[in-house]
Order: C-alpha cells, then sequence, then structure tokens
C-alpha cells in the first residue's frame, strides 16, 4: 500500500469521511487570484464566495446554517472575513469606484466587538437615544473576539466560548467597565451562586489535570499521565511522574528545582538588580543558565505564558514566572510578590490575582456580553432582556441593521478606506468605505471611531501622520486557536480520571472538557455519558525568535491551514489522548468547529523586547498612547489602545473614544419618551 492510500485509511479511521460539514476556501484562504486582487469589485463572482467555501474534493458551494453561533467549520477569522483587507494591505484594491449609499450617521464605529459595541452604548447613554450609529464588522457575527459556538447533540444544546473566554479579576475593573456590567444587569455574585454545584463537578467525580508526554519529544508510544488534583506551575508530585518518560537527570534537577533549601540562583546581587535580571531574561534561560537543569526539564515549563501572551517560556520574562508561582525562587529573597505587579499596570494585567479576586467564565465566555450589549442596542433582535435569558435567547439577525434602528449592526463589511472629506483639521464628517457582497460601498459619519485592529488602521486611514501610524503598527497580535469539539460523550475523561490535559508538545496544547457552568435554562452535562462540548486550544509560536516575529510566523502558519488540516490533526490527537479508554474518534465526535484567531490577543509590552519604563510604569512614549490619539473626527478604540487583551481594557477605551467624540461635536438630541 502506497503513503496516499495508508493516509486514506488512516483519515477513514479517524472519521474524516464522516457527514461532518467542511467550509473552507483552498488552504484557508479564497480560491482564485480575483478574489484577491483587484478583480474583486465588479468581478462578477458569485456572492456565495463571500460566506461559503468549497467543500473539499467536490467543490460544491456548500449552504450555511442561517444562524452564525451554529455554524461549524472554519469560523473565528473565517473565509470572507479578511480577504479584502489582505487586498488593501497588498495594493491590489482599487477605491475609485466606491458607490454613495446616501447614508449618514451621527457616528460610525469600525468594529463590532466589545470595544465598538460598548462604544455604541456609551455614546447612545451620552447624547441620547436619538443618535444614528452605524456599526461595522468583517465578520458574519457580532462580539468580535467574543463569539459563541452552539452545537446540538442528541437534542441537546451545548455552548461553548469560541473566542473571548471571562471576566479576568472583575474586583479591578475601573468605573466604566462596572459601569457597563450595571447597565447591562451582570451580577456576577448572583451567577457565582448559581454555579455552587457546578463548580464541584468534575473534581467529585475524581477528575483532575493530566499530562501527555508525547511520542514523538520522548521516543516509545504516548504516555498519558493524569495528576489527580492538578498541576499548573505547583509542585510536581514525584510519585505521580514514576510513570513518565524522564531520565534520572531529569528527575533529579525536578526535585532539586522543587526544593525548599535551594541557593541563590544570582547570587551577589540585591533584591532590585535581581528583580531588574529577571525582567530582562527569560524564564527559560533562568532555568537553563542559571538553575543549570537539564533541558528535558523544560519541557514541563515552555507553555509558561502562552494563555497571557501566546508566546512560551523563551519569550517570558524570569520575573513573571516568579509572580505566577512557578519553581527556582525560594533561595533568591526576592521579597513578598507585589499584588498588583504585572496587574494593574496597562501592558501587563497577567499578574497573580489578589486573596479574593476571582475570574468569572460564562459558558460561551464573553460572548454573554456581546449578546447583552445588542439586546440593549437593537432590542428588536431578541426577546432575552436578563443575564440568565442570554444562555439559551435566540437572536434575529434580520433585525439588525433595518432602517429604523437608532443603532444598526451591517456584518461582513470589511471596511478598507475612512477619511475625512476635506482637511481633517476643518471637515464635517468622514467617509467610510466597506466592501460588502463584493461590492464597495461609502457612508459617511460626523463621527469615526476605529474599534477594529490597531495594525489595520494605517492602512485605513493613510492620511495619519506618518508617527501615529508607526506607532499602531508596532503591537503584533498573538496568533492562536480555538477548537471546539462536540462528543457524544466524555467518559473517556471520566476512565482517566482528568477533566484536562496540558500537551506542550502536540497539536493543541491544551485539550480538555468545557468549564462546568450553566446560564438560565442552558445547564452544563452531569454525566459522562451525555454530550459535551471539548475546548481545545493551538498557540501558533516560533520558539527562539524575538516575540513578534513570533507572531508573524504563527499568522502565516494558522492562514496557511486548510479546515481538513485543522479536523485531521484535531482527531487524530484526541485518538491519541483518549482511544486507551475507549474513545472513537469516527464514532464519538459529532461536529468541530475551529476557531481561528490569526490576529488574536492584543500585544502586551514585554520586559525582554520593549523598554522597561513600558512594561512597569504609564510611560507616555509607549506606541499604544502614541498611536490612540485622536485625528479630526476620528476616534481610536480597541484592547490594542490599552496594549491588554482584556474585556475591561476594550471598555475602558471605548468610553475614552466616545468622551473625545462628545468633545468635539455638539449632539442636540432629545431623549424619546419611554413608557
Amino acid at each position: 500500500m502506497n503513503n496516499q492510500n495508508r493516509n486514506i485509511g488512516d483519515d477513514r479511521k479517524l472519521g474524516m469521511d464522516r457527514a461532518i460539514t467542511r467550509r473552507d476556501f483552498v488552504n484557508g484562504v479564497a480560491a482564485g487570484a480575483g478574489l484577491l486582487g483587484a478583480g474583486l469589485l465588479g468581478s462578477g463572482l458569485p456572492q456565495f464566495a463571500f460566506a461559503k467555501g468549497v467543500a473539499e474534493g467536490g467543490g460544491v458551494p456548500l449552504p450555511l446554517d442561517p444562524y452564525p453561533p451554529a455554524r461549524t467549520g472554519m469560523r473565528g477569522s473565517h473565509p470572507g472575513a479578511f480577504e479584502a483587507a489582505h487586498a488593501l494591505r497588498d495594493g491590489t484594491l482599487t477605491l475609485a469606484d466606491a458607490v454613495d449609499s446616501g447614508e449618514h450617521y451621527d457616528l460610525v464605529i469600525v468594529g463590532g466587538g466589545l470595544s465598538g459595541l460598548s462604544a455604541a452604548h456609551f455614546f447612545h447613554k451620552r447624547v441620547g437615544p436619538g443618535a444614528r450609529v452605524l456599526v461595522l464588522d468583517n465578520h458574519d457575527d457580532f462580539g468580535g473576539h467574543a463569539k459563541r459556538n452552539e452545537f446540538n447533540v442528541n437534542g441537546r444544546k451545548l455552548v461553548v466560548n469560541g473566542g473571548t473566554l471571562n471576566i479576568e479579576s472583575p474586583a479591578r475593573y475601573d468605573k466604566w467597565s462596572r459601569t457597563l456590567l450595571d447597565d447591562l444587569g451582570v451580577d456576577l455574585a448572583r451567577y457565582e451562586r448559581d454555579n455552587v454545584g457546578n463548580a464541584k463537578l468534575y473534581s467529585s467525580l475524581g477528575m483532575g489535570h493530566g499530562l501527555v508526554f508525547d511520542a514523538e519529544t520522548f521516543g516509545g508510544t504516548d504516555v498519558v499521565l493524569p495528576l489527580g488534583g492538578g498541576w499548573r506551575g505547583g509542585k510536581l508530585d514525584p510519585a505521580l511522574l514514576a510513570k513518565a518518560p524522564l531520565t534520572a537527570r531529569t528527575r533529579a534537577d525536578l526535585a532539586r528545582l522543587f526544593a525548599a533549601d535551594q541557593p541563590d540562583f544570582l547570587p551577589g546581587l540585591d533584591a532590585t538588580a535581581k528583580k531588574d535580571w529577571l525582567a530582562r531574561h527569560s524564564y527559560k534561560q533562568f532555568l537553563l543558565e542559571k538553575v543549570g537543569v537539564d533541558p528535558q526539564v523544560y519541557w514541563f515549563f515552555q507553555t509558561i505564558g502562552m494563555a497571557s501572551f501566546c508566546v512560551g517560556g523563551d519569550a517570558v520574562p524570569a520575573l513573571f514566572a516568579w509572580v505566577q508561582g512557578y519553581p527556582g525562587f525560594a533561595g533568591m529573597a526576592l521579597g513578598e510578590v507585589p499584588a498588583d505587579l504585572f496587574a494593574d499596570l496597562p501592558g501587563g494585567q497577567h499578574g497573580r490575582q489578589r486573596e479574593g479576586d476571582k475570574s468569572i467564565h460564562f459558558p460561551d465566555g464573553n460572548a454573554t456580553l456581546a449578546r447583552l450589549l445588542v439586546a440593549k442596542l437593537v432590542p428588536e433582535a431578541t426577546t432575552g432582556r436578563t443575564q440568565e435569558d442570554m444562555g439559551t435567547a435566540v437572536f434575529d439577525y434580520t433585525a439588525l441593521d433595518r432602517p429604523e434602528n437608532s443603532t444598526r449592526i451591517r456584518r461582513s463589511s470589511v471596511v478598507v478606506n475612512v477619511a475625512h472629506r476635506g482637511n481633517p483639521a476643518t471637515a464635517s464628517d468622514v467617509a467610510v468605505r466597506y466592501v460588502k457582497d463584493g461590492k464597495l460601498t461609502e457612508v459617511r459619519g460626523g463621527a469615526v471611531i476605529l474599534a477594529g485592529w490597531n495594525m489595520m488602521i494605517p492602512y485605513l486611514m493613510p492620511e495619519l501622520p506618518s508617527a501615529q501610524k508607526e506607532a499602531l503598527a508596532y503591537g503584533v497580535k498573538g496568533p492562536l486557536v480555538y477548537t471546539s469539539v462536540a462528543v457524544t460523550n466524555w467518559r473517556a475523561f471520566h476512565k482517566l480520571g482528568a477533566a484536562n490535559f496540558s500537551c506542550p508538545t502536540m497539536f493543541h496544547q491544551e485539550v480538555g472538557l468545557t468549564e462546568a457552568v450553566g446560564l438560565g435554562e442552558l445547564h452544563h452535562p452531569q454525566s459522562p455519558d451525555e454530550p459535551v462540548v471539548l475546548h481545545l486550544v493551538k498557540y501558533a509560536n516560533k520558539p527562539g525568535l524575538p516575540r513578534r516575529d513570533q507572531h508573524r510566523l504563527g499568522r502565516a502558519d494558522l492562514l496557511a491551514l486548510s479546515f481538513a488540516d485543522f479536523e485531521r490533526e484535531t482527531r487524530r490527537q484526541l485518538q491519541r489522548i483518549l482511544g486507551g479508554a475507549g474513545f472513537d474518534a469516527a464514532r464519538d465526535i459529532a461536529a468541530i468547529t475551529v476557531n481561528r484567531w490569526p490576529h488574536g490577543y492584543a500585544y502586551t509590552y514585554n520586559s525582554i523586547y520593549d523598554p522597561v519604563e513600558w512594561v512597569y510604569s504609564e510611560s507616555p512614549d509607549r506606541p499604544c498612547v502614541i498611536g490612540r490619539q485622536p485625528f479630526g473626527l476620528v476616534s481610536i478604540a480597541n484592547s490594542d489602545a490599552a496594549a491588554s487583551p482584556h474585556t475591561d481594557a476594550a471598555i475602558q477605551e471605548a468610553h475614552r473614544a466616545v468622551q473625545e467624540v462628545v468633545e468635539r461635536r455638539t449632539y442636540p438630541f432629545v431623549p424619546r419618551r419611554v413608557g
């Protein structure tokens, strides 16, 4: 049997031939030069090509589920959401043929994520509901990175976050972020009370955390090792590692690394100098060069920081490892860990939580906030109003862009140009050009808030000052993938005694059951015999390179992978981890959604690669501060503007941008009568 036939046979064993919808363009981008080149507009390309993929192998257009959260296949930055932007970047998009729609709004917001939707809310709250607002977003769903994935398996509705995970450390939220939560009726204490039983579900079933030692890295066969209560930077129990394929030196070095009576690995320096060294060197350097551990030891720690920075221990400061409680610092007399280090700083917010400080995860992550915002901005779109309603609320997407709405949300609209009509210092409005259904259209706004990605803004607004464009282009967003896999049961996890696994050197670095939480009538499965969704995470990094280079190359890798590539690797990895406990990828997988985010987390300043003062002070020369300055009638609101990927940063920047807008213009609107 040749290799091709062998691969076909393997694919069938994994279930690649099963009836799971695959919507994808060839290799993750649109097929045909016309879509990416100057022929994008007026090319006669069928409209379905922007929203529908080509079935792999057959080339037959597949119908999309009309409800975006229920769409499977390639999601996140999905086909049709970015090709026009890439054409603009490459200089192959012609802007001269834009058709004037005749529409004029008091405010046009570019980006329908949490920052853009928050900006619309704050604007109406400040100037009154009589204002007319248009929100343009490149995706076919609202929420930006705060998306939800919905599945229906054997009659059960299952939900998981397709992007933004949680409300991290709400006790630290500033006035305006807390105000927004209050305006939306978010009650985190009530949500916690409602989920007291769920919080202990997995542990009550004897399920903790696990590690997977893959054969490619360690030789032999894969070793799947449950660790009971789990380890995420805490002490590794030698007894639990007895079956791990480790060398004798690695075992000895691990014991030394976790020992309470460690030596000082930076002798001759005072505490301040030690912290300065740790801030400028990676945790990998610290472990290998100062502690002197065997390189195999670093395998356990290479994913440190990925969940915050999309890069691992080779590009994360050792100081961050100390703050997070990772080993190696017991004998260094560094003092108490400051509660606010990496926590409240504009480029950080990734530190150890204060006592009693919690993070809140709704079943669909912060898509719940996006849905609450849309319910407030466009009440006709859903009957849901409360926090609990959002668990099962259905939205009428046809209601989002009706002419009578005070806020119109226009999806699948890729903005490619923003320009003042006349001198920016004296212009009375701004032209916004966007591509939708293959047509280039122009709308106008008395003001504009750019709530997308900083790195795109210089292409959208060539008229910006060069220094501001350079600052906007500085941060490179971290690429990552959240893969959601609906399965008919989770008996294999239960049998293995682990709810989640770390797999540092496999395709996805994290594999696990979704967090056990419910919302309103949306209930989390309680029995391993019930369907559930698995949450897999892939960080697309390139260890050994500078951080921003890792992000650029990782992004290219993600865009080069087709949905079939993701599906194959996902099935293979789950079979390798769970197959010994009875899991069958061909039989047990009901659906797969790949949330691909080539431009994912906002860039946060890093003391290895960026000036230290950018990380640990409110330095006004930080690129995020220079880049977010208003220009004429245009303001900027996004998490990039705060150099922080957190939800409260997106909300804070939305409020700032709205303040800038209303300070420039007078809005004599009279609130509509209520009741």
